[in-house]
């Protein structure tokens, strides 16, 4: 490979500060903008680091399972490696985002309800002579390139350390490449703050269980943080650095998520909702005055991760079934 194969997939975005969510928060809130990431979330980061490391090992074609985000990422680095991908999604995937993996050269599987089912197929599919297997959450590559969102965090802040790191959690990719992140720059003792919506809580339902822990269905409309099973190293991850789990209902993520749009003139996923429940369902103030988070507090750091499975016309029919006027 040429130095020019090596330049990453994922765009350096920016760190810029939220006077509405500040406000909010009683404290300084930076919100590092991984929606503006090419396909619209955090994803790239890891699954392009990954892409780019096995083509160069000779790695001929990919096979993803995705709720759709990932899926976007896998079929945007192959089309720049130029190589096929196969993206697996679960029958819950919206149209738009089977048409716009379809316009990047993809071939698109459609099976079964929940992620869990559409990644049984991708790990069948990627058994074909030649075929590689990603997962969207759970490999170490995926994680060394999600890491890169800390160094940008830490060279955007210098001696500066944050009060505490926001994330949305599905099946912990990002968390694990955070802790991965913040070891690098010596960051270990920053808590995160894991956000997940009830329905699709599969980490808080593993620390409350103190081990791996499979939720019977994926009921949260966060599709995206629909993994069933947290990965192993994510756990490992809150057992072992300063996690903080929470839970927050469909109705404060969607809530979040509005609030949002009408603050910062984004609109984000229902996932990315769950972490900007942080702040907007007063998580940030509570957890000061429990003690689990210092009373002076340095800036937190939102990651807005994004999500391109969202629409004005979604965001109605996520209303309509919640019962929200």
């Amino acid at each position: 490979m040429d130095t020019q194969d090596e330049t990453p997939f994922h765009i350096v975005t920016p760190l810029k500060e939220s006077s509405a969510l500040s406000k909010m928060a009683g404290t300084q809130v930076l919100m590092k903008l991984e929606n503006i990431q090419p396909m619209g979330s955090f994803k790239i980061r890891g699954i392009g680091h990954l892409c780019q490391k096995l083509a160069k090992k000779g790695c001929k074609k990919f096979v993803c399972s995705s709720g759709g985000n990932a899926g976007l990422a896998a079929s945007y680095a192959c089309s720049k490696l130029g190589l096929p991908a196969t993206i697996v999604v679960p029958g819950s995937t919206p149209e738009k985002i089977i048409h716009k993996l379809q316009d990047l050269g993809a071939e698109v599987v459609v099976t079964g309800k929940v992620w869990d089912d559409a990644d049984a197929c991708a790990h069948r599919l990627a058994e074909a002579p030649g075929s590689l297997y990603i997962s969207p959450f759970n490999h170490p590559l995926l994680w060394e390139g999600h890491s890169s969102l800390v160094l940008e965090l830490k060279a955007s802040l210098g001696i500066q350390k944050p009060g505490a790191i926001v994330v949305a959690v599905g099946g912990g990719g990002l968390l694990a490449g955070l802790v991965e992140g913040i070891s690098k720059v010596g960051w270990s003792d920053v808590p995160i703050i894991a956000m997940e919506t009830l329905g699709a809580h599969c980490l808080n339902a593993a620390i409350q269980a103190g081990k791996l822990v499979t939720l019977p269905d994926i009921t949260s409309v966060a599709k995206c943080l629909g993994a069933k099973t947290v990965c192993d190293r994510a756990l490992e991850c809150a057992r072992k650095y300063r996690v903080i789990s929470i839970t927050v209902d469909d109705r404060d993520a969607l809530r979040a998520l509005e609030m949002f749009l009408e603050d910062e003139l984004m609109l984000v996923e229902a996932a990315c909702g769950a972490a900007l429940a942080a702040v907007y369902s007063g998580h940030i103030q509570r957890l000061q005055q429990e003690g689990k988070l210092e009373k002076s507090l340095g800036p937190v750091i939102m990651i807005v991760c994004g999500g391109s499975a969202i629409s004005l016309s979604e965001l109605q029919n996520f209303k309509s079934q919640l019962g929200m006027v």
